[in-house]
């Protein structure tokens, strides 16, 4: 077993009971970060009106990935109220506001789809005089894991890696679950999940092949069709939502999915009464993961961009960023946050430079229609084969 995977789960496991994702006791509930709320807000050029004005703020991002202690103190600082909705894939939240869905203030997709929600006039350019938290704040040493430093149209909110989830005991004898092959184990059969997302499917099986998780040569996305789906047969179904929790009761063995939803189910969660999962282990493929930036951008349709300005200064406050961090069990790029961690947690939220190197970041292809179109129909060939 190497260290990327003991990162991932034996040191889970025995450092969540010192100092632990939120979910699991390091955000611990009922935290106050109004004073935080508040002087950030203030710095954006918010100002704040009186309690039950009715001023709401509209977030559309991942499921558990904003800290209620983070919310409910914004909230109550502003006299305000934080609506979140959810998604499971940057493709399912882009149809749906394409289809004019309900208007947000903030949305969070990942690097690269912002792109090509800059190009369809979806989000504004950021005025950077409004968010001082984020230049002084930001940690330069994540920077090569971003699409955009310049942040011309998003703030870098939190980043993820995408390997495998898997329950120990399940695992046959000699079966690898840091090689991308372990999806051909035929005793897995019917007990393996692969997120529903076209970037990290085939991302998958271009990595496997030894490709870019960027490729844009037509004979490699070939290849990597034709890879998955000889690994589709033994998968039961494509999932990005409910694979983490049925890794845990044991009705998926093996899942393809994200690093902060499988650190949350591995570590517990104490507000839940749910325990660490020393069975539960996470795995990054050595042929190569990929890295995505999930940012905060500011929606061209919203409403209360002022609201926005206030809440994206706020999440790069230091004290925020810190307990953020502990509930979503991932990192942000916010240096005095990652400082203030307990050294034990941040080397198991942060990868080092040794295991970075094989990450691939996922990049846009806004601009290139035909290699989108190409991805596209690879992608529909991959979900309509049974």
């Amino acid at each position: 077993m190497s260290m990327r995977t003991v990162l991932f789960a034996a040191v889970a496991v025995s450092m969540a009971l010192v100092s632990g994702c939120s979910n699991s006791g390091m955000s611990k509930m009922g935290l106050d970060l109004t004073q935080q709320a508040i002087a950030a807000a203030e710095a954006s050029g918010y100002r704040h009106a009186a309690e039950g004005d009715g001023e709401v703020l509209h977030v559309y991002t991942w499921s558990d990935y904003i800290s209620p202690d983070v919310l409910s103190s914004f909230e109550k600082a502003l006299g305000v109220k934080v609506v979140v909705d959810t998604f499971d894939s940057n493709e399912a939240m882009y149809a749906n506001l394409q289809a004019g869905g309900k208007s947000y203030d903030i949305i969070m997709p990942s690097s690269y789809q912002i792109v090509t929600m800059v190009r369809e006039g979806m989000i504004d350019k950021l005025d950077h005089a409004r968010l001082p938290n984020i230049r002084r704040n930001f940690d330069a040493a994540f920077a090569a894991q971003i699409l955009d430093p310049s942040f011309e149209y998003s703030v870098p909110y939190a980043v993820t890696y995408t390997g495998f989830a898997y329950a120990k005991d399940k695992i046959p004898e000699g079966a690898n679950v840091e090689s991308w092959s372990i999806l051909g184990n035929e005793a897995l059969k019917g007990h393996i999940t692969l997120l529903d997302d076209m970037r990290e499917v085939i991302g998958a099986g271009l990595m496997y092949l030894g490709c870019s998780v960027n490729s844009r040569n037509p004979a490699e996305i070939e290849a990597a069709v034709e890879q998955i789906l000889k690994w589709r047969s033994n998968v039961s179904k494509f999932d990005a939502e409910s694979y983490k929790v049925e890794v845990a009761d044991g009705a998926i063995w093996l899942g393809h999915g994200y690093s902060t939803d499988m650190i949350q189910i591995i570590v517990g969660d104490d507000a839940k009464g749910l325990p660490p999962r020393a069975d539960i282990g996470f795995a990054l493929p050595r042929e190569g993961f990929s890295i995505a930036f999930d940012e905060m951008v500011v929606a061209s349709g919203s409403q209360r961009k002022d609201l926005a300005y206030a809440f994206i200064n706020y999440m790069y406050d230091g004290e925020v960023a810190a307990a953020n961090m502990g509930y979503i069990c991932g990192p942000m790029p916010v240096a005095p946050g990652l400082a203030s961690l307990d050294d034990d947690y941040r080397s198991l939220i942060v990868l080092d430079d040794g295991q970075l190197r094989n990450g691939q970041v996922l990049r846009s292809f806004d601009g290139d229609p035909e290699v989108q179109d190409m991805y596209h129909r690879a992608w529909d060939l991959i979900k309509t084969m049974e």
